[in-house]
């Protein structure tokens, strides 16, 4: 047995010995798994028990969430077939990043067909990432039309109302004329639920026809779908809610809206928007609320730059400028 065997026999070790918390240097094993590490995972998971499994793969999407170069595809794909429909679920979330096409018939049969209606939900959740990529013509038109017509049928279905709001959120990467008429639809009824799901779709939509709808379900009393709207207007980077967007920043009593509305200010940038996350960053002390802060402001300077070059883009003169300026800067950083 090679040194390579050995490490993951300790591994394995570790997971079947639920006395000891298994060790979370152990989860970067679990990435690009090989066949034969596979194989004898799959033969040991039987053993373990269901809340080690479950921790397992909550670990698990938490490192994912964490380092983009980890991939847990491979054992995430094994787990679709498991006899429990919570670790169904978990694998089901190791993949809602995936761009493996081969994926797509084995999800759909579980949106179609699984006994649990949460892994239904799940799956037509995970299959938001296929529309995306469909509209991108990154995967088979044909893996693409049949992912959008088993979202659809979900969500003209009898099915439970989550699957079909959580169908009708992942065809909002849609540019299909049958997912304007559903979010209108969605929109219309009298449920906060169904707003909120819509609301979310328009985010995916890239479409700022919807304008009016997100800027009205900012001031929504329902807190689902202010945090939609929210999240919809940083989505289409819609600069009339920008205002709206800032006064809620000292007006608003949920964190999670809050939380939202500063990603969404990072994402429209514009007047004001740098010295109200400033002044909120020296005003905090909590390290993890710190740590998110940095970072808005770090993609508050993405946005920053893209519309610098748009504008340039609109005005050649303006990138004259901006080398000047540049060369004043590094003229100024030489005294």
């Amino acid at each position: 047995m090679n040194a390579q065997n050995t490490t993951f026999q300790t591994v394995l070790d570790s997971l079947l010995d639920s006395k000891k918390e298994f060790p979370r240097r152990y989860l970067n094993q679990f990435s690009d798994m090989g066949t034969l590490e596979l194989q004898t995972l799959q033969d040991v998971w039987p053993r373990i028990g269901l809340s080690r499994k479950l921790s397992l793969l909550k670990e698990l999407e938490s490192l994912a969430e964490e380092d983009t170069l980890v991939s847990f595809d491979d054992f995430a794909r094994a787990l679709l077939n498991d006899p429990d429909a919570d670790v169904r679920i978990h694998a089901l979330r190791l993949l809602n990043e995936s761009e493996d096409g081969k994926l797509i018939p084995v999800i759909l049969h579980l949106l179609k067909h699984d006994a649990d209606v949460n892994v239904r939900a799940e799956a037509a959740a995970t299959l938001g990432n296929f529309v995306a990529l469909g509209e991108l013509g990154e995967i088979p038109a044909e893996a693409y039309r049949q992912v959008r017509a088993g979202l659809l049928e979900s969500a003209h279905s009898e099915d439970a109302t989550r699957i079909k709001r959580l169908a009708l959120e992942s065809l909002g990467f849609s540019s299909d004329d049958d997912v304007v008429k559903l979010i209108e639809f969605a929109l219309n009824k009298r449920d906060s639920e169904w707003q909120a799901s819509a609301l979310t779709a328009i985010g995916r939509s890239a479409d700022d026809r919807w304008e009016e709808e997100v800027l009205l379900g900012l001031t929504d009393a329902d807190t689902r779908v202010r945090t939609a709207a929210v999240q919809a207007a940083g989505n289409l980077a819609l600069k009339s809610a920008r205002p709206i967007l800032l006064g809620m920043l000292e007006e608003e009593d949920d964190d999670d809206v809050t939380t939202s509305v500063i990603w969404s200010l990072s994402q429209i940038g514009g007047e004001d928007v740098r010295t109200y996350l400033e002044n909120l960053l020296d005003q905090t002390e909590e390290e993890e609320q710190v740590a998110f802060l940095e970072e808005a402001l770090d993609n508050l300077a993405f946005t920053e730059d893209l519309d610098r070059f748009e504008l340039m883009s609109f005005n050649p003169d303006a990138f004259d400028e901006f080398e000047e300026d540049e060369e004043d800067e590094e003229e100024d950083e030489e005294k």
